[in-house]
């Protein structure tokens, strides 16, 4: 065989089908499935996805050859001659009258080479990465259907290898991601913990003042200090949320536990210290659920204390409601609060996302709420929607993942 010349474009060529970070990884169907369906076409003994490398060709798939044959020397194959002239196919009938080959004859394993018929695979940017061949040990000729059919298998040739890097990236994306969430999860720990402290004396140190300087102020200034005070738990209240919304995922991480839905309700309402005016209505058939309790507490707490929050009738009222099938357990929350305004329905789950309006006690919510909450539905196999009619009424309906 004479010597291999190089493409003109070998190094970009070369940085091309490194790109694809498809060289020496393992057999997969959807490539086996071209070259099995290329020698039944072309009715040959081995079909190949073969690869050019810088001093190989690699194959990534192969019919007709051994499984443990997986590459041979770029400088005795044929495929390196193919990918010279990548606008047309390289068709040898026989390789022992081809002058290019016929110094020494070509085997691969047993068997004789004699018959090559190879598609360049061309990328996206004109490439040529390697082939689509068929081989035999007779010489052959291709039909017309024969080539073109083989021309389009090559195609979807690269049409793979396009969704594997695809696929590639994303999952370098979301290990990215990944990285950045945690480490912004440990900031948010680390902030947290600095900042609870100096707000906690903050408060302190207010009450103190108020106390020694009693009888010195003015209503004014007394003003000043509710309001430093105020602020500071705002503030307290904003940091717990975030740190609520980073830690949502590892509550997911919980194990199932079975209980009565009206019992953990029950301790819903008691940390929101619910006061008289409120009606909460469970449901009446009190289910016995067997899922992550933790997760599903604070979906829950969330929902209703928004619920109590942003009511401004004198008498509040939520209904707490249940169904189930096969896969789902399907909740609702209604109440007779403030409503959302229609425009903002479609983003009130998003971060830092809020209505606007502000609750009973003159506060204004900070979007993190629902976010979390919506975060862990999603994390728990289901999906929530809102309905809502501006100071009517709100309903939320979601969804959670029966455990297997």
């Amino acid at each position: 065989m004479i010597t291999d010349p190089l493409p003109i474009n070998e190094g970009f060529r070369l940085e091309a089908l490194k790109s694809l970070d498809i060289l020496d990884t393992q057999s997969e169907k959807e490539f086996d499935d071209i070259t099995t369906l290329a020698n039944f076409l072309c009715d040959t003994k081995v079909a190949l996805i073969s690869l050019v490398d810088k001093d190989r060709q690699w194959f990534k798939s192969k019919t007709g050859l051994s499984v443990t044959m997986c590459e041979t020397p770029r400088k005795n194959s044929l495929c390196s001659h193919a990918i010279l002239e990548p606008d047309k196919p390289l068709i040898i009938k026989d390789t022992r009258e081809d002058t290019r080959f016929n110094a020494v004859e070509i085997f691969l394993e047993d068997h004789p080479v004699i018959f090559y018929a190879g598609i360049p695979l061309i990328d996206k940017d004109g490439f040529a990465l390697g082939t689509l061949c068929v081989m035999d040990s007779k010489p052959r000729e291709l039909s017309k259907i024969q080539l073109e059919s083989l021309q389009a298998l090559a195609r979807q040739v690269i049409i793979l290898f396009e969704i594997n890097k695809k696929n590639n990236d994303l999952e370098k994306i979301q290990t990215q991601l990944k990285k950045k969430n945690e480490a912004l999860r440990e900031f948010a720990k680390v902030i947290a913990h600095d900042l609870k402290m100096p707000l906690a004396n903050i408060v302190t140190t207010t009450d103190l003042l108020k106390l020694v300087l009693e009888g010195k102020l003015d209503e004014e200034s007394l003003g000043y200090f509710d309001y430093i005070k105020t602020s500071s738990f705002s503030m307290s209240t904003y940091i717990n949320d975030v740190l609520e919304h980073y830690e949502s995922e590892n509550l997911v991480q919980n194990k199932p536990e079975r209980f009565h839905l009206n019992q953990l309700l029950d301790e819903i309402v008691e940390l929101l210290s619910i006061q008289r005016g409120s009606s909460i209505h469970f449901p009446e058939n009190d289910p016995i659920l067997d899922c992550n309790k933790l997760a599903l507490k604070q979906i829950f707490f969330n929902l209703i204390g928004n619920s109590i929050k942003y009511n401004d009738k004198d008498e509040i009222i939520v209904r707490i409601e249940t169904t189930a099938d096969e896969k789902f357990n399907y909740f609702r929350i209604a109440d007779n609060g403030m409503g959302i305004p229609e425009n903002q329905l479609d983003s009130i789950f998003d971060l830092f996302t809020t209505a606007g309006a502000v609750d009973r006690s003159g506060n204004k919510g900070n979007g993190i709420g629902l976010s979390t909450v919506k975060k862990l539905v999603e994390n728990l196999g289901g999906s929530i929607t809102v309905t809502s009619k501006e100071k009517e009424y709100t309903t939320f309906d979601f969804s959670i993942k029966k455990c297997s």
